[in-house]
């Protein structure tokens, strides 16, 4: 059949084959223009080789192994391994930092030993909480080609292109878990230590450093290295016994991360409108909308509050983590100039964390920390470490916001406490005592009901006296 003389069908099924099939692929050209993406060329057809092995499978769903083979592809990119020396300083840090740490905190020790990471194995140990942060903005984009691809066909093409929804789908995905991978990746450049981002990516009770981002991170402060190990080492570790210590504070904290990205839904009306004008030749316009976001709609009511929760949550985590930290570094002359290029940098975020930002509608930001810190500073001096600590025994007990802008309503119920005192008075308090009040009196009116069925006339279904009369 001559090229001019095929059918629109037959230059469908024409792509399919040598884009997904694995019996062609994309010809030199068309991998110049796609690189302009910002992805390898090298790269790009090793992630169409695996596309192909998921269509092939029949798999459906979301191939993360994309993601994972573009984070690991960058993360090693300048090298794998850590030297000796490297090593052995590191865990002189860690091993001086947990003496620090025994006299300025009551949690206990981690059970197995902190250690360092190259960027490569932070990857590999952070990716599954990563995957399980974006899968529910990964299943919106996915459903919304599946839902462009449907609201744009003619009715007359319907049936040529019958069946390709899954496939477009699984498309969506796999092209958000590679981009998912190279921000991953971005990320491990970047971060010093497992509790680097503020939430729990490592594994419960593991701690780490990367050497390989140490020296950048202190380049520009002007402080002795062996001092700014130590003080990252004593910050990692009290991280780490946190998490340990309250077992439910990792779920808690990653429960309200996917309860707000669930509520995140691909804006159609701009991704059908970029798609309208979208030119192969010069992607940069593409590119600047996934970087930026633009394809998710603004925050709605309900994320907004689920946002701030989350806020106070990670204030409320690394405010103790930097008291604790302080108390624990007082012997080092620049521990304060340490704390406060941490914070900074916290506060700031770096490209990476933004483009996570971008990625997922979420910048995990403790905006409150000044004064989270602040609380956890009047409590220790008010009831020191032990009574301090004990408010991460239970959920119920941990610190709220209305603690954090009030210390002292929560000094004053901790000093009750100790003095045997029972706390005061609450609006949960007195609906709790209603609710039972109500639940009670409604017991109360089953049984009057019961016992009033049982006082009346017996009739003739009553039992006849066998004795004679």
């Amino acid at each position: 059949m001559a090229e001019d003389d095929r059918s629109p069908e037959d230059e469908f099924q024409e792509l399919l084959r040598n884009l997904l099939g694995g019996q062609g692929g994309l010809d030199p050209e068309a991998l110049q223009r796609l690189s302009g993406l910002g992805v390898d060329p090298a790269m790009l057809q090793q992630m169409m080789r695996q596309m192909q092995g998921v269509f092939a499978s029949g798999a459906d769903g979301i191939d993360w192994n994309a993601a994972k083979t573009q984070a690991l592809h960058l993360a090693n990119k300048d090298g794998l391994s850590i030297s000796a020396g490297d090593r052995q300083d590191f865990d002189h840090a860690f091993s001086l930092a947990t003496l620090w740490l025994s006299e300025a905190t009551s949690i206990s020790d981690l059970a197995a030993p902190a250690r360092a990471l190259t960027r490569g194995q932070w990857v590999e140990a952070t990716l599954p909480v990563w995957q399980e942060l974006a899968e529910p903005v990964a299943n919106s984009i996915a459903d919304a080609m599946t839902a462009a691809i449907d609201a744009q066909t003619p009715e007359e093409m319907k049936g040529i292109v019958a069946g390709a929804g899954r496939l477009m789908r699984t498309v969506g995905g796999s092209l958000f878990a590679a981009q998912l991978g190279a921000v991953i990746g971005r990320l491990s450049l970047e971060v010093v230590s497992g509790g680097d981002v503020g939430i729990p990516v490592m594994p419960d009770g593991d701690a780490a450093i990367l050497p390989q981002n140490f020296a950048d991170f202190g380049r520009d402060l002007e402080i002795d290295e062996e001092q700014l190990a130590l003080y990252l080492a004593t910050r990692e570790l009290a991280h780490a016994r946190l998490f340990r210590h309250a077992r439910w504070l990792r779920l808690h904290v990653i429960s309200q991360v996917t309860d707000f990205a669930r509520g995140i839904h691909v804006d159609m009306d701009a991704l059908e409108e970029l798609a309208s004008r979208f030119d192969p030749s010069a992607p940069e316009e593409l590119k600047a909308a996934l970087e930026s976001g633009a394809l998710l709609p603004q925050r709605s009511e309900s994320q907004t509050t689920a946002l701030t929760r989350l806020e106070n949550l990670l204030a409320t985590i690394e405010g103790w983590v930097d008291v604790v930290t302080a108390d624990a570094t007082q012997r080092l002359p620049a521990a304060d100039r340490i704390a406060e290029a941490v914070r900074r940098r916290r506060a700031v975020g770096g490209p990476a964390e933004q483009a996570m930002g971008s990625l997922v509608g979420l910048e995990l930001r403790p905006r409150r920390l000044r004064e989270a810190a602040a609380m956890w500073r009047a409590v220790t001096d008010a009831v020191g470490t032990e009574a301090r600590d004990s408010l991460w025994d239970y959920p119920d007990l941990m610190p709220t916001a209305e603690d954090i802008d009030d210390p002292a309503g929560l000094v004053a119920r901790l000093q009750a406490r100790a003095r045997g005192e029972e706390p005061a008075r609450d609006a949960f308090d007195d609906a709790l005592d209603a609710l039972l009040d109500e639940a009670a009196a409604g017991r109360d009116a089953e049984t009057s009901a019961d016992d009033g069925a049982d006082d009346g006339d017996p009739g003739d279904d009553a039992p006849q006296d066998p004795r004679p009369v």
